[in-house]
């Protein structure tokens, strides 16, 4: 596995482990009751875990297993996936911090954060998508012959 498929897993890893820390938390104020505004922190779960774990996850995997793209350049321009990477991560980083904070204290610049951050996951998918997009290329096949007909 390669160094930049390895970096996306990785970071999968750390934002599963930051979900459950989360999610715990959010567990245990629901009997505790320890904290109120905690309770904003559920969109920050469900993002930390789908976001962060099994959409870096997944990228990370295409990157390493999808087809090469030829010799020379295997996995075709990785600049296209690096930044994606950092597009997807800051943009899951400020929503995380953001989306708490504009719930429990709204304010217009904490929106436009808000805004932010989902263009810049936006933008990394698409990123993503054009990095992996020239990997998948069908094979030449000849079309299928009908019964009896003889190949000339």
């Amino acid at each position: 596995m390669y160094f930049q498929a390895r970096v996306f897993i990785k970071s999968a890893l750390v934002y599963l482990a930051a979900s459950f820390v989360v999610g715990g938390l959010l567990l245990a104020n629901q009997g505790l009751r320890f904290s109120g505004p905690l309770a904003l922190m559920l969109p920050v779960y469900y993002h930390l875990l789908t976001v962060g774990w099994l959409t870096q996850l997944i990228c990370g995997v295409a990157l390493w297993m999808f087809p090469p793209l030829s010799r020379e350049r295997p996995r075709g321009d990785e600049r296209l996936a690096w930044v994606a990477y950092g597009a997807l991560n800051s943009g899951l980083l400020l929503r995380a911090v953001a989306e708490p904070l504009h719930g429990w204290r709204p304010h217009p610049a904490l929106g436009w954060a808000l805004a932010l951050a989902a263009l810049l996951q936006l933008l990394a998918i698409w990123l993503l998508v054009a990095a992996l997009w020239p990997r998948v290329k069908g094979r030449a096949t000849p079309a299928p012959r009908a019964p009896g007909e003889r190949r000339e």
